[in-house]
């Protein structure tokens, strides 16, 4: 078998079925994949959904994302695990492209996975404007980083083996998990990783500022994890902390400034993400009990 995809859910029915659509009607042949949803404690209807698909279904008890998808990762048996979020639309050619680009490579099976482009689905509110925007799932983008290169998990694909090796994704990670696994894989192994920009995988963004603000909080609990784990390379000392907070004083006053176009949604928008990143940051990274976790 070529692939497994794996997919964890949480309280995912609003978007679960048109997922799995999406990922039933792949141009690849059938028996060349499987798809692993992994039931992460859901109290929705999300287990029900799958039910009605040709999938493997896993259960777990609430874990979070990362661990969802190591439960997935222990029960693939394809050569390559591809992730997607129950939140994401695969297009039809996704699961091919990236597998054709891996098994192009060098042709020397050096390849060590693949990610392709993540578009907005369906993004009318202005909190999921400004993430088309902003460009915030772009994975061109994040494997361009000259330290720490990353694929975001609703669109990537790594050799089965090699993430086994690393002991797949660290669970303790809030967000961020895609960044540290990555840099562990490049230690491991540091092969070809191309970006396919046809392997599209369409997004639903989130669909109101609250829900955006809870996220982005959520990834500035992530990046302090990722940072105090990684301290060695990534210093951060109360120089830097208060520039940042500088940066989302000088982002705020941009934010007050009159509009309702594109340009106004990208100053409030970066305020938003700045300062709630800002806040989930520093109640973590500066927290003893969470430094003693790593």
């Amino acid at each position: 078998m070529k692939a497994s995809v794996v997919v964890p859910v949480y309280n995912g029915e609003d978007t679960l079925m048109a997922c799995l659509h999406g990922l039933q009607t792949q141009d690849i042949g059938q028996q060349q994949y499987e798809v692993i949803v992994v039931n992460d404690g859901s109290s929705d209807n999300s287990a029900a959904i799958a039910t009605d698909f040709n999938v493997r279904l896993l259960e777990q008890d609430n874990q979070g994302a990362p661990a969802a998808r190591n439960v997935g990762l222990a029960n693939a048996r394809g050569d390559w695990v591809a992730y997607t979020d129950s939140d994401c639309v695969p297009s039809r050619s996704w699961l091919s492209s990236l597998v054709n680009a891996v098994e192009a490579g060098r042709g020397d099976g050096t390849a060590t996975g693949a990610a392709g482009r993540t578009l907005g689905y369906n993004s009318r509110h202005q909190a999921a404007r400004f993430v088309d925007l902003m460009g915030g799932l772009d994975a061109e983008r994040h494997l361009s980083h000259p330290l720490f290169p990353f694929a975001p998990t609703g669109n990537v694909m790594y050799r089965r083996t090699i993430l086994e090796q690393v002991g797949g994704f660290d669970p303790r990670y809030y967000a961020y998990d895609a960044c540290d696994l990555h840099a562990r894989v490049r230690r491991l192994q540091d092969g070809p990783f191309p970006y396919v920009g046809h392997a599209i995988v369409l997004h639903q963004h989130r669909s109101s500022w609250k829900a955006y603000w809870k996220q982005q909080r959520n990834y500035g609990r992530g990046l302090a994890q990722f940072m105090w784990q990684h301290r060695a390379d990534v210093g951060w000392p109360m120089s830097r902390e208060l520039a940042a907070w500088g940066k989302v004083a000088a982002s705020g006053l941009r934010a007050c400034w009159p509009g309702n176009d594109d340009d106004a949604i990208r100053r409030r928008g970066t305020f938003l993400k700045e300062f709630a990143q800002r806040l989930g940051f520093d109640a973590t990274y500066w927290s003893p009990a969470e430094r003693r976790r790593w």
